[in-house]
């Protein structure tokens, strides 16, 4: 928890600053970002009565493909602890409208919501869960060597003469029935034999019990230092079958039917209980700890947060939306696009959406959409969803300053990556300043000459350069590779020189 409070005090300057680390340039839509993601920490602060009237500023990226709108989003996600899911609209528009139905990406992050919630719970409980999964796993080790609760002994009473006994009291002494002494007698021998036997049964258990613990607890310490971690036992999985997906009468796709019909059967047939397997301890543990934590969490708790979570600082990013934008008049199968539209503004707009886990409100769930916009434009939009998207971005085009500091500065550079693969096999990458210099103006150059698919074209020409390195690397063990300016022209000026090859090849 103290992690997602920490995210939720950032300000719009360090979530740019963060984001920086793995995009480069893009200042106006990392701002736009920042500042509606701190919107969102924001409301929660005001008072209950104005911050159900504070709307969520949805934002609309324009911009070619490759320039980061995808990238920010999938960073973004990273950042926030809210709960955050990617969709594309395009996975609404099947022929025929075969798609998932437009409600199911709030089905979606309310389970992304719900995983998020469930695994802070989870790893709170997980050190007292240490201990729990220790001694179930001792159980399976030493069988029967648990301790067990002993019935308690019960105080021997002294018991009473049997009645009759004494047949006459008087001046003269007592006269006794012999035979009724003799069968007291008797039954008080066999009582003293039961409960010596008793005891020398008691005392065996207590030995074997001594046995067990002295043996239960060598097993504790080799199983404390690692040295059992390979050994095999025998255990029952149980396989959480949890309920079938309402998404069967909610119009889900061909899979979610499939799967829910599955665990309908798996209920029917009881195939979900338990299936006995030969695991390794090391397997045994994780999935010991998976079964005891998912015991220890309250299912019902992690649900009321995660719908909290959802309703109140749940972001969706819509990608590819131009695609369901329609261009003139509409016709075939653009008639399904723009009631694609007409299905999703409600949402946008504010709705009930039935989830397994209640109904979820999306008015003040954040929507960040985004599209390249090269064939329609926003205003093919129907006019009704363009004005639930205020805030618009429009990306910039890349060039090859650009395309040189995404090759060097990210966190994860393109550099880095390559570096760091072939460096498994011994061989070292050394890039000189002109080699990047020159991989950017040929990636700039055949840009504008054939598609400008942005930074995505870097991918391309460094697995062009490195092509012969990759393949003959391992004949290079323990060797130091110098790639500079000559080296790439040799690699790529005859095909970037060739419009026609530059439009297959890169």
């Amino acid at each position: 928890m103290e992690e997602i409070e920490n995210k939720t005090e950032l300000t719009p300057k360090q979530i740019v600053e963060k984001l920086d680390q793995y995009i480069i340039g893009q200042k106006k839509a990392k701002k736009a970002v920042a500042v509606a993601l701190r919107n969102r920490f924001r409301r929660l602060k005001l008072a209950e009565e104005i911050r159900d009237e504070v709307a969520p500023k949805n934002i609309l990226m324009i911009g070619p493909t490759g320039v980061g709108k995808t990238e920010i989003a999938r960073r973004l996600a990273k950042l926030c602890g809210a709960p955050f899911l990617k969709v594309e609209a395009t996975k609404y528009t099947e022929v025929g409208y075969v798609g998932r139905d437009v409600e199911s990406m709030i089905r979606d992050l309310m389970a992304v919501g719900y995983n998020d919630v469930k695994a802070e719970m989870e790893e709170q409980l997980r050190e007292k869960s240490v201990s729990i999964v220790e001694e179930k796993l001792l159980d399976l080790l030493v069988p029967g060597s648990g301790e067990k609760d002993k019935d308690k002994k019960k105080d021997a009473k002294a018991e009473p003469l049997p009645q009759g006994l004494i047949t006459q009291a008087g001046e003269n002494g007592i006269t006794l029935d012999l035979n009724k002494l003799a069968s007291s007698l008797q039954d008080s021998l066999d009582a003293a034999n039961t409960a010596a036997a008793a005891r020398q049964k008691s005392d065996e258990e207590k030995a074997e019990e001594e046995r067990n613990k002295s043996t239960r607890e060598k097993f504790r310490t080799m199983l404390r230092e690692g040295k059992l971690e390979d050994r095999e036992v025998d255990m029952v999985v149980h396989r959480s079958v949890g309920m079938p997906s309402m998404e069967i009468i909610a119009g889900g796709s061909i899979d979610d039917l499939q799967n829910s019909m599955q665990g309908i059967l798996n209920m029917m047939n009881g195939s979900g209980r338990g299936k006995k397997r030969s695991v390794t301890i090391r397997e045994a543990r994780k999935i010991l700890t998976e079964e005891t934590l998912d015991n220890m969490i309250d299912h019902d708790k992690v649900a009321d947060e995660a719908k909290k979570r959802v309703e109140q600082s749940g972001i969706i990013f819509i990608d590819e939306i131009d695609k369901i934008a329609v261009h003139g008049e509409s016709h075939g199968q653009d008639v399904s696009r723009e009631g694609v539209q007409r299905d999703i503004l409600p949402i946008v707009e504010g709705s009930n959406v039935n989830t397994k886990m209640g109904v979820v409100d999306t008015t003040h769930i954040l929507f960040i959409a985004a599209g390249a916009f090269s064939v329609a434009a926003p205003s093919d939009l129907i006019p009704e969803l363009q004005g639930r998207f205020p805030l618009r971005v429009e990306l910039e085009s890349l060039h090859k300053e650009d395309f040189k500091k995404i090759l060097m500065e990210p966190k994860n550079s393109l550099i880095k990556q390559y570096t760091a693969l072939l460096e498994t096999e011994g061989l070292k990458l050394e890039f000189t300043e002109d080699a990047l210099d020159k991989m950017s103006f040929i990636a700039e150059d055949v840009n504008s000459k054939a598609e400008n698919i942005g930074a995505r074209r870097l991918h391309t020409i460094m697995e062009k350069v490195l092509d012969e390195i990759a393949f003959d690397a391992d004949e290079h063990a323990g060797e130091t590779i110098t790639i500079d300016a000559k080296y790439v022209e040799e690699k790529l000026n005859d095909v970037a020189s060739s419009e026609d090859l530059s439009r297959y090849i890169l």
